[in-house]
């Protein structure tokens, strides 16, 4: 289909992909946990517009940039890694302040516009990212393709919708799990413990290699 082969393998592969925990279902079940489902859901949808950026970055050739260009790759490196240290920070700073949702869909206390943009940017400053759509997604481009970019594309635009839909079902398990009315101190110290992975992330994709 569309010059692509072994679709359902390539499904198969993304969706146990997006089911690893990571930096993106990291930020979706805090924001959830936090603010509700809403709050989860918008932060999603950041999240997969910043896979589609890596999609189209990918499919016009600039992920080999990164892959190639040591300057580059360590440009973008240290930004992600310093912003995923940042929301640890904020996420560690702010988590006394966390009270349990007193209903089951509230609205977020955080403007809708910062949840968006902290999770657009949580998923394209990570050039890890970029490099794994370079890796992964040809592997699935038949040989004989008469138009590999958009064979990409459409590969792409499956992952993406795959993994929004994952995080959007995150964020209603994570609401739903807050809803249950945890104590207060205990959702403080989750999202304590949430910011230090964040933190822990970003050294690790500081320290972090092009392979």
């Amino acid at each position: 289909m569309l010059g692509t082969h072994h679709l359902p393998l390539f499904i198969a592969s993304g969706l146990l992909l997006n089911l690893t925990p990571g930096a993106d279902s990291l930020y979706v079940a805090t924001r959830s946990i936090a603010h509700g489902f809403r709050a989860g859901a918008i932060a999603a949808l950041g999240i997969g517009l910043g896979c589609c950026v890596h999609i189209l970055a990918a499919a016009a050739g600039l992920s080999a940039i990164l892959a190639t260009s040591a300057t580059a790759f360590a440009i973008v490196k240290l930004a992600g890694a310093a912003y995923l240290v940042w929301i640890g920070l904020t996420l560690m700073r702010s988590a006394p302040a966390v009270a349990p949702a007193p209903t089951k869909n509230p609205p977020p206390t955080a403007s809708t516009r910062a949840i968006f943009s902290q999770g657009f940017l949580t998923d394209v400053l990570n050039p890890k990212v970029a490099l794994f759509f370079l890796a992964f997604v040809p592997q699935f481009i038949a040989p004989q393709a008469g138009n590999k970019p958009l064979a990409f594309l459409f590969l792409g635009g499956i992952f993406a919708l795959n993994g929004t839909l994952w995080c959007v079902a995150l964020a209603w398990l994570s609401a739903r799990a807050a809803s249950l009315k945890p104590g207060r101190h205990a959702v403080a110290w989750l999202c304590r413990g949430i910011g230090a992975v964040f933190v822990l992330l970003g050294i690790r994709l500081a320290l972090a290699g092009r392979n």
